[in-house]
């Protein structure tokens, strides 16, 4: 049977892109799409929209929108749009006060999170349950998305409750990284327009006597999950991965699930992939040595194709490890191989780039930007792809990375556990060099094993092969979403 499945998310690629989010609600909606249930994506209108980038999405005009945010009242304007070739409709909260900006979280002047971001995602959760009416709009599922959307389903639980279309309206949140929790002042109170009451002490906004939106959509959705299973039992476990929410979490165990995101296999695809110079699949590999040579032509390297090759793309901060990566730096450029890396974040971790740049031009090369085309050539160039994250709660890059035939160094948390399994050359089981240990010495060994192993050209070879055809693509994860929304409308209903 067809479900009518609203999302609310902050990032929808191409649209809005900062992180894994922006892929997988683009993704997911897709495949939603595909099998024959009908999507609505509500996205704040950033500034993007409003440039004539998107000049294939010609938007209607359908009213406006409004919510008291303390004790004034706000409106934008709804507009929506059918995404070229889906069946997909975007319907933007446009505000330009709010969201006409380039970055959906950060001053791009300051590296900081934009002072407004409490009163923004106040607004945009408030706004995309006003545009239901403005719509005549009773999907069976809300689908929401990190802390960003968070305090929707409050909301919905409590300012909406009695109202059939809101009260047959299930919820799912989704949990996409635990770091980001949307934790502010007690100050916003007033602008939540709900009972104080819900942020005493141990009460469902609550947290260390501050706001928490991500616990808001713990407690009120009427199912949690999270993007992998191995994070789901993590979050669970230590405060280290829960970030404080650890119990709030284990209190809901029954309704928490963990759900292994997939990759949207058109947008990653190296036989089809506009963004690389040389297509290829894994009956012929030429294409990706040919790859190879223009990464490092690119990224002003020598061109030695038959030195190892390395990638990283990443946000530059610590939870991707590049702690880890600071303490090995002088060993591993020891080693023969290079190492391109693509990225922007700390302000510490960007320096460190740059320092090992100007030490070892001939082995390090660093971009310190989002490049869409180099983030795919650097896929289909490199013979590994280096992922050594503190905490993973799903990981899409490895899975890119198995897909071009590039081998993941990972370390053995999350969704990265889940889907890289640690190679043994003498049985030719695995497909990739895990480490467990979060140290600078258990990163080196891992790499010092894929360097072993890259030399043993016909393995290698086999290895790459093998990599390539194993299958991540959205259809399973989508399945497994389907069936959380059917249970979840059997709940409401």
């Amino acid at each position: 049977m067809s479900l009518e499945i609203a999302i609310a998310s902050a990032e929808m690629y191409p649209y809005a892109k900062v992180g894994g989010l922006g892929d997988v609600v683009a993704a997911l909606a897709k495949e939603l799409d595909r099998m024959g249930h009908r999507v609505t994506v509500f996205l704040p209108r950033y500034a993007a929209f409003t440039t004539g980038k998107w000049k294939d999405l010609p938007f209607e005009a359908r009213g406006t929108v409004e919510a008291w945010i303390g004790d004034r009242m706000e409106r934008a304007d709804l507009t929506t749009a059918v995404i070229p070739g889906s069946n997909v409709r975007l319907a933007l909260i446009g505000h330009d006060g709010y969201y006409a900006r380039e970055n959906p979280y950060v001053d791009p002047r300051t590296g900081r999170d934009w002072p407004d971001n409490d009163r923004r995602f106040v607004f945009f959760s408030k706004a995309v349950l006003d545009a239901m009416e403005t719509l005549d709009y009773s999907p069976d599922v809300l689908h929401l998305n990190d802390y960003q959307t968070g305090l929707m389903a409050a909301i919905l639980r409590e300012t909406l409750k009695g109202r059939p279309r809101y009260d047959r309206m299930g919820t799912l949140y989704s949990i996409h990284n635990m770091g980001y929790q949307g934790v502010f002042g007690r100050e916003i109170l007033p602008l939540l327009g709900l009972d104080q009451s819900l942020a005493a002490p141990m009460g469902p906004l609550e947290f260390y006597d501050k706001i928490n939106f991500m616990k808001a959509g713990i407690v009120y959705a009427d199912l949690v999950n999270t993007v992998s299973e191995r994070y789901a039992e993590e979050i669970q476990s230590t405060a280290e991965h829960g970030f404080g929410l650890e119990g709030v979490l284990r209190a809901r165990r029954a309704d928490l699930l963990g759900i292994l995101n997939g990759i949207d296999t058109e947008v990653w695809n190296p036989s089809t992939d506009k963004l690389i110079p040389f297509n290829y699949d894994g009956s012929d590999l030429e294409g990706k040595a040919a790859n190879k040579i223009r990464l490092l032509e690119t990224m002003e390297l020598p061109v030695e194709p038959q030195v190892p090759l390395i990638g990283v793309i990443s946000r530059l901060v610590s939870q991707k490890g590049f702690d880890l990566l600071e303490m090995i730096a002088g060993d591993l450029m020891g080693e023969r191989l290079k190492l391109v890396v693509l990225g922007t974040g700390e302000p510490r971790f960007q320096q460190l780039m740059e320092r090992l740049r100007e030490r070892y031009p001939q082995k390090f090369s660093v971009s310190l930007e989002f490049n869409d085309a180099l983030a795919h050539l650097i896929e289909a160039g490199s013979d590994f792809f280096l992922m050594p994250s503190k905490y993973e709660p799903c990981g899409l890059n490895q899975m890119y990375s198995l897909r071009y035939g590039t081998i993941p160094i990972v370390r053995a948390t999350g969704g990265l556990a889940d889907t890289v399994h640690d190679y043994n050359p003498e049985t030719g089981k695995g497909n990739g060099f895990v480490f467990e240990e979060y140290t600078g010495e258990a990163l080196l060994k891992a790499i010092r094993r894929g360097l072993d192993a890259y030399e043993r050209r016909n393995s290698w070879r086999k290895l790459v092969r093998e990599a390539m055809e194993i299958d991540h693509s959205w259809r399973s994860a989508a399945q497994r979403y389907v069936e959380v929304y059917e249970r979840i409308k059997a709940r409401r209903a």
